[in-house]
């Protein structure tokens, strides 16, 4: 990795361009008769592949029945290269040969981690990359330690791998064919595979800001940081109360407390990004499937491996209009002002992702007529990168019933939500620098 410029492409066009060639790579892996055992066609492939590097967990196939050994690891390597981002694994691979990291790259590095400077981010991407792999190395011990008491040495590896990686890069791909049902009332599990999506959910830029604050109390945290913590806090313990609440005289009845308790909470954390379920999301009153919705459009932090809005747009957003209400110029939070681009982007990102979500779900239902909740949660599981699922029955999404025209829609909606609706239409609409400024206009709104 060198000095080389990217010529007449963007910086959004050239992620975008990355991403779409790790998927092309991984259908072309995964169509290899050592892949599956039966073989799979092109746009199961492709769905599949695209699932992994977007990080959804959205299935048209059975992770555990329909693919070989040697598929499982082209899942788990695509799902460790789309949560850290493509551009980070050529780094770490630069890093390992003793290469110089050029600007071009770094410049890289910076829009697909959504870092604001170039300053210290090969000592960033160190230390990121470090926290990375020691979070799943201990996730994966402790997993093994608990599939041990049902499977052998060997098998219990590779399942404490496999979901450790998925459960920190947000991916929700699992081996069981019920997801992690059959472990709901495993505190130990539930714990770590809780904290792993949350630590890999919270975004590498709030964790290295917390380990220098720890290192010296005179680093203040930075608004950034404080937001994503106390949003990511709030939304766990507030959507676990409401789905609680929902669901207590419905799914939850004659179910234990403890049992409903650590039902709730996993139900919150994992419904911003991560995919993994321990309950049957076909079995929710319509207003949980609703709530999750909305959980599922907020989605994790900024420059980790989840997706939706994001919890710092949904905060700015929120704030501008109390800001409004008040009858404020400024949008303040934690005693900062937020700058008037940022709650421009924040309104457009939040604008797009309504547009997009409304127009797909309105198009997919239109072919499917699968209902337009469950349609709209598969849509939404989707954008957000999810890969929760009302399922279709069995051990799949619903999207596995779908005709081949809804599948390459839902292709498309995981990587705009991977990516971002902001980044994939810069990358696509030509932009122009603005040399004429009109005079401002009167106009009336609300």
């Amino acid at each position: 990795m060198g000095n080389y410029s990217s010529g007449s492409l963007s910086s959004a066009q050239v992620l975008v361009s990355g991403f779409i060639g790790v998927i092309i790579l991984g259908t072309a892996l995964l169509m290899l008769p050592y892949a599956t055992p039966q073989g799979i066609g092109l746009v199961d492939a492709l769905f599949t592949s695209t699932s992994a590097v977007c990080v959804t967990g959205l299935i048209v196939k059975n992770t555990s029945a329909d693919f070989t050994l040697f598929g499982k690891i082209v899942i788990i390597l695509l799902i460790q290269v789309g949560g850290l981002g493509y551009m980070s694994m050529a780094t770490l691979l630069a890093l390992f040969a003793g290469r110089r990291i050029g600007l071009f790259e770094r410049m890289m590095i910076k829009e697909s981690l959504n870092i604001t400077t170039l300053e210290g981010i090969v000592r960033f991407m160190k230390g990121m990359l470090l926290f990375v792999f020691t979070m799943e190395i201990l996730g994966a011990g402790v997993l093994w330690y608990i599939f041990m008491k049902d499977y052998g040495p060997g098998e219990s590896v590779l399942l404490g791998v496999f979901h450790s990686i998925s459960a920190f890069n947000n991916a929700g791909f699992s081996l069981f064919p019920d997801s992690l049902v059959r472990y709901r009332t495993d505190i130990l599990l539930n714990l770590t595979v809780m904290l792993l999506i949350v630590f890999g959910g919270i975004g590498f830029i709030v964790v290295d800001d917390v380990v220098q604050w720890l290192r010296s109390r005179r680093h203040r945290l930075m608004q950034h940081t404080k937001i994503v913590l106390t949003v990511t806090s709030l939304l766990i313990l507030f959507g676990a109360l409401i789905i609680y609440l929902n669901e207590r005289h419905f799914l939850f009845n004659g179910v234990s407390t403890g049992e409903t308790v650590l039902s709730s909470l996993f139900a919150s954390v994992t419904s911003r990004t991560a995919g993994f379920n321990t309950i049957d999301y076909s079995r929710l009153q319509p207003q949980t499937l609703f709530f999750t919705i909305i959980l599922m459009i907020i989605g994790a932090s900024p420059g980790s491996t989840g997706g939706g809005i994001k919890t710092t747009t949904f905060t700015v957003v929120l704030m501008h209009i109390w800001a409004t209400l008040r009858g404020r110029r400024d949008t303040v939070i934690f005693k900062k002002r937020v700058s008037a681009m940022i709650v421009s982007r924040a309104l457009v990102i939040l604008a797009l992702a309504v547009i997009y979500i409304t127009t797909v779900t309105f198009v997919v239902e239109d072919i499917e007529h699968t209902g337009f909740l469950s349609t709209m949660f598969e849509v939404v599981s989707a954008f957000g990168t999810v890969g929760l699922s009302v399922g279709n029955g069995g051990a799949l999404s619903l999207v596995a019933g779908f005709s081949i025209p809804s599948k390459l829609i839902i292709i498309v909606t995981m990587l705009v939500g991977r990516l971002g609706p902001l980044t994939l239409f810069m990358a696509i609409l030509r932009q122009e620098e603005e040399r004429i400024r009109f005079p401002e206009g009167r106009l009336m709104i609300g």
